[in-house]
């Protein structure tokens, strides 16, 4: 998380001068916090009420604010030759020494082993790059269908106060939460599997091939692996437990709700 997020959290947590909550959710989103279970545990509120404090600030919760770190770039890579797909690499690292060598035909043997050993670093970062980049890309996808099925739910819990259609809306919301179950589960396997996979440059030639990376226009990868949930399974259980307690809370309301309509029908 980033120093600006950190902070922007902190304030919130610490809302209790009247009429700042709402400032201060707007103010976290906008520097990046834009997970809704975070905004409400760290301001003691419901996401119901994270959700009405963005709106009532002209927030869409269903928008990322500018400055996302959304990995949207996922062109193929093509550095010097180099795919970043395993099965190629060795043919790839022959055929960009060979051209080099047709490039430079008076070079010395060291001379030859020194451009071997920076193909060497350009082939192993490249590879590692696409491995990275593509977890990362999975991770936040995951991530952001996950709150948009959390978000979902409380529409539909919303639309069943005006719905004609009563049980069609009701069955409506009970999909949405089973929909959100399965969500919350993809996106802790896919947060799991980005943590268990690092980027790092381990000497000047892999920081020069990094660069050459970002230069032919594929995204850095340090802010999207610092924006990782570090604990996915804790949140993930957090998530489902707040879900379930909502859930059936929710579905004692709707038995009131579903009896007295029944009543009202068969006294007719």
């Amino acid at each position: 998380m980033s120093t600006r997020r950190d902070d922007a959290m902190a304030a919130l947590r610490d809302w209790s001068q009247p009429g700042r909550r709402a400032d201060l959710v707007a103010a976290a989103w906008q520097v990046g916090e834009t997970n809704v279970s975070a905004l409400a545990e760290a301001a003691r509120i419901t996401r119901p009420t994270v959700y009405a404090d963005l709106r009532s600030r002209g927030i869409d919760p269903d928008h990322r604010p500018k400055g996302s770190t959304m990995i949207t770039n996922l062109a193929p890579l093509d550095i010097e030759g180099f795919t970043g797909v395993a099965e190629r690499l060795d043919a790839e690292f022959d055929a960009a020494l060979r051209r080099w060598a047709a490039e430079h035909p008076t070079a010395t043997q060291e001379e030859g082993k020194a451009e071997g050993m920076r193909l060497v670093g350009v082939m192993d970062t490249t590879y590692r790059y696409a491995d990275v980049r593509d977890l990362l890309a999975h991770e936040q996808v995951a991530r952001a269908e996950r709150d948009r099925l959390l978000h979902q739910i409380e529409l539909r819990w919303e639309a069943l106060s005006t719905a004609a259609a009563w049980l069609a809306a009701h069955h409506a919301y009970v999909l949405a939460v089973d929909e959100a179950c399965i969500a919350i589960d993809m996106w802790r396997e896919r947060a799991e599997a980005a943590l268990r996979r690092p980027f790092y440059c381990m000497s000047p030639r892999d920081e020069a091939a990094y660069r050459q990376i970002q230069e032919a226009g594929h995204p850095a990868l340090e802010q999207a692996l610092a924006d990782l949930d570090r604990t996915p399974a804790q949140t993930a259980e957090q998530l489902h437990t707040n879900l379930d307690q909502t859930h059936q809370r929710r579905m004692g309301l709707a038995s009131q709700t579903l009896t007295l309509a029944t009543h009202a029908e068969t006294g007719r």
